[in-house]
């Protein structure tokens, strides 16, 4: 049978980014802002998004929380992508974002108040640019590329200053439309955008190889154009400096990029969820051992930049901080019932409207 030459018109390589191994080993030179006193501080905010997420799923387990998704494990990629933005940027998160609200500027009392169902959750004080936490999987990356459409826009016609539009997502929502349709914006356009996607190898309950039969979540980028990376996303130090440089990038009118975070999901995928139904405990005990807090942990005692001591000082500190949390939504004055209306339509459908009566006239009884 006779077999036609072809010329290869393209191909592509993906790199991955590593600065600390699984033992907490260095891989290579440190970039310039990991100084012992930066280190220490994205050790804060990862231990404090985990202490954060331990008393919110505590909350929970006794009535005073609605549904909610732990970070636990996944710390790095939230602390180091909230860190890598500039106020004036524009983040569009998803629901599992401890890490990054908190660096945003978020309190603790905020987070709680969204997974309480109240409306008022939604207002980030510290971080008015930001759009709301998106539950609904990809639809918050579509939101992105508009944002970014919108930023570049006003850059290149308003001489406004250069801004950004980052959203992260998970790996599962990498199999939905609105994932490649918001991706083939950003190549098309060249949009001032970054994506985030955290690997963290479960879809709720279906594992990373039923979603997707690339080797990489990264590659996915390449046909749209986009410039493509895969960090470890265990490792803090990775992430924050791929972030950042593609933030660089990305002001600087080079593009957009997506980036790959490869972690391990150590929790449940929420509160609703059982976890030990689907995963191996064999896989999630050799996970634990490589998490971003050990790893980043073990890398500052080995350089004499943290001891038991000032680990103890810490947990004292955060745990202060979540108490007093924890009283300031506990004594937040209620809002009405009839909030949860109140933004869904410019003028209510009548089914509506009779639920929000019944709501309002209740509220008001004796």
């Amino acid at each position: 049978m006779h077999k036609p030459k072809m010329q290869l018109v393209a191909s592509f390589d993906i790199a991955r980014l590593q600065y600390l191994d699984a033992r907490g080993q260095a891989t290579q030179p440190l970039p310039g802002f990991a100084t012992p006193d930066t280190l220490q501080a994205l050790y804060r905010q990862m231990a404090l998004a985990r202490l954060v997420d331990d008393r919110a799923v505590k909350l929970q387990r006794t009535g005073q929380l609605g549904t909610y998704p732990s970070t636990l494990g996944q710390e790095a990629i939230g602390v180091g992508v909230g860190g890598a933005l500039r106020t004036e940027d524009v983040y569009c998160p998803y629901y599992r974002e401890t890490g990054a609200l908190l660096e945003r500027g978020v309190e603790i009392e905020e987070i709680l108040a969204i997974w309480g169902g109240d409306e008022r959750g939604q207002g980030f004080r510290h971080a008015p640019r930001d759009l709301p936490l998106c539950v609904p999987i990809a639809t918050q990356l579509l939101h992105a590329a508009g944002i970014a459409f919108a930023l570049k826009y006003r850059h290149q016609r308003l001489d406004e200053p250069a801004r950004v539009a980052v959203s992260c997502a998970g790996e599962g929502a990498t199999s939905k439309g609105d994932f490649y349709e918001a991706l083939n914006l950003l190549g098309v356009w060249q949009l001032p955008a970054v994506f985030v996607i955290n690997n963290n190898q479960w879809a709720i309950s279906v594992p990373r190889h039923r979603q997707t039969a690339t080797p990489t979540i990264a590659q996915k980028a390449v046909a749209a154009g986009v410039s493509a990376l895969q960090v470890d996303g265990n490792d803090v130090i990775a992430v924050r400096s791929a972030v950042a440089d593609a933030v660089a990038r990305a002001r600087g009118g080079e593009g957009p990029t997506l980036i790959e975070a490869t972690s391990y999901r150590l929790c449940d995928h929420t509160t609703a969820d059982d976890a030990r139904r689907y995963r191996p405990e064999q896989e999630l005990h050799e996970a634990e051992q490589s998490e971003p807090l050990v790893r980043l942990g073990t890398y500052l005692r080995g350089t004499g930049d943290w001891s038991d001591e000032l680990e103890g000082e810490l947990q004292r500190e955060l745990a202060e901080v979540c108490e007093r949390a924890l009283r300031n939504y506990a004594e937040r004055p209620r809002e009405s019932a009839t909030a949860m209306f109140d933004h869904l339509y410019a003028e209510l459908p009548e089914a509506l409207i009779e639920q929000y009566e019944e709501l309002r006239n209740e509220e008001v009884a004796p």
